[in-house]
């Protein structure tokens, strides 16, 4: 590991759960050198049984591995180059070849798979005093033993999305008091298809985006969405007032300005995948089943609902559950059943006969699926929705968004503030990855949620609890 041009160059160790949480992580240390403890391959090797996320994962680092030793015409002293199949990061693999041991305080068991990674990372920086050697782990305990020791630790950063959550996207914007001054000079005005446009001129065109939401609330209020943007000209169009019950969808109307952005989006055929996040009671189930019950049986835009969501419990589990895949579903789908039981009481006309027979409709063209299943599949002309999707991850959401067919509407909502799976925190999880990944895009939408609809007990309750 003497390589002279390297001196200022990092040594990384790294813990097992970095490469079971993204294999791809040996790739991602640039000019640096990475080494691995023995220790690590050891844990590798118990991990690679099974069908979960990190079974898989283990595998995958293991053939990374593989790959990097295999295809290197260099000595075990030298380390391995980890530019193959042109990967441009210029740093080298290093695998532990024989017993290292760092003096531990008495008190620590070298029995102990993370204390041997710690031996290992005070022996390397004994051993190579110029250069930094760093640990990096998912594990918060082992980060903190190993800063107590006097060594650097880090988490493995490199699949968060954001470093802090507050910059996420949240799809809309609040137009200044001064706007009209700056960008209304030359505006020009048209009407098309019922919608009227406003192109303009001016410095804040420029941090817009497309499909992004502007209000400007103060004398002659102004709600729309931007269509167009080039340089510093935008194409802004009024947006459609789901607040008036002459506008409602399936009996439903918007109780505030972001619930009216939602159902813009929502009600666009043009629009193909659209985010809603949101905490807890502000709709977005609600409004989503409306428009989509709408567009679906009225509209026949679509042939089928199909809803999802990731099964992870609360509490703990409740074990196996009999009957079919629908049956199965069910527990978890009492969020669906609520909406439904909504919706189905807005029609106040029907009576009793009525409504049981619009919730036989309904329950025919709503489908409940599973997310186990859903590899090699395709949608065509399906409304999908995604709940709880706070809980995939970017490789998960990768897969679910791709069955997407022809005609297919894919919308994914979730409260990043309500994670339940282990590893995945607000900056990491598959939801803001993908507000993040396709804002700006034509076909897509995203609006953050922020005021609770449900009761003044649920919305007293979420701000003091």
């Amino acid at each position: 590991m003497a390589r002279k041009s390297h001196i200022h160059s990092k040594i990384f160790v790294l813990d097992t759960n970095v490469l079971m949480h993204d294999p791809s992580s040996l790739f991602h240390f640039e000019e640096h050198d990475i080494f691995l403890p023995m220790i690590t391959l050891e844990e590798l090797d118990n991990n690679k049984k099974g069908m979960t996320e990190v079974a898989r994962n283990a595998r995958q680092a293991s053939r990374f591995l593989d790959e990097i030793v295999t295809g290197a015409q260099t000595a075990m002293e030298d380390g391995f180059p980890l530019s193959i199949n042109d990967r441009n990061c210029s740093g080298r693999l290093f695998l532990q070849t024989k017993q290292m041991n760092g003096e531990l305080p008495a008190g620590m068991p070298t029995s102990k798979a993370d204390n041997q990674i710690i031996s290992v990372v005070m022996h390397l920086q004994q051993q190579y005093p110029k250069r930094e050697v760093i640990l990096v782990s998912k594990d918060i305990n082992m980060r903190i033993k190993a800063r107590a020791l006097g060594y650097a630790a880090e988490d493995y950063f490199n699949d968060k999305v954001l470093e802090d959550t507050d910059l996420l996207y949240t799809g809309l914007k609040a137009l200044p008091q001064d706007f009209w001054e700056h960008h209304g000079k030359g505006m020009e005005s048209w009407q098309e298809a019922g919608h009227t446009f406003y192109r303009i001129k001016g410095p804040l065109c420029s941090s817009l985006m497309i499909n992004e939401f502007v209000y400007f609330e103060y004398d002659n209020p102004f709600h729309a969405i931007v269509r167009e943007l080039n340089g510093n000209t935008a194409v802004l169009e009024t947006v459609k007032d789901f607040t008036h019950l002459k506008h409602s969808v399936w009996g439903i109307t918007a109780r505030n300005r972001e619930q009216n952005f939602a159902l813009n989006l929502l009600m666009n055929p043009d629009v193909d995948f659209i985010t809603l996040l949101g905490q807890a009671g502000t709709g977005k189930t609600l409004l989503t089943l409306a428009s989509a019950l709408t567009q679906t049986l009225d509209h026949k835009l679509y042939s089928e609902i199909i809803m999802t969501r990731v099964t992870v419990p609360v509490g703990e589990d409740i074990g196996f559950l009999p009957g079919t895949e629908e049956e199965k579903m069910a527990p978890w789908m009492g969020a669906l059943e609520d909406n439904l039981d909504v919706l189905n009481k807005t029609d106040d006309n029907a009576g009793d006969w009525g409504r049981a027979a619009t919730q036989d409709l309904i329950r025919s063209r709503v489908k409940i699926k599973s997310l186990n299943f859903m590899r090699g599949r395709t949608f065509l002309n399906k409304f999908l929705i995604i709940d709880e999707a706070q809980n995939l991850t970017p490789k998960q959401m990768k897969t679910l968004v791709t069955r997407a067919g022809p005609g297919t509407k894919v919308v994914c909502l979730g409260n990043i503030a309500q994670i339940d799976t282990p590893y995945l925190t607000e900056g990491s999880s598959g939801l803001t990855y993908v507000v993040d990944r396709f804002k700006g895009w034509e076909h897509s939408g995203h609006v953050t949620l922020m005021r609770g609809e449900r009761s003044r007990l649920a919305d007293y309750a979420a701000e003091v609890l």
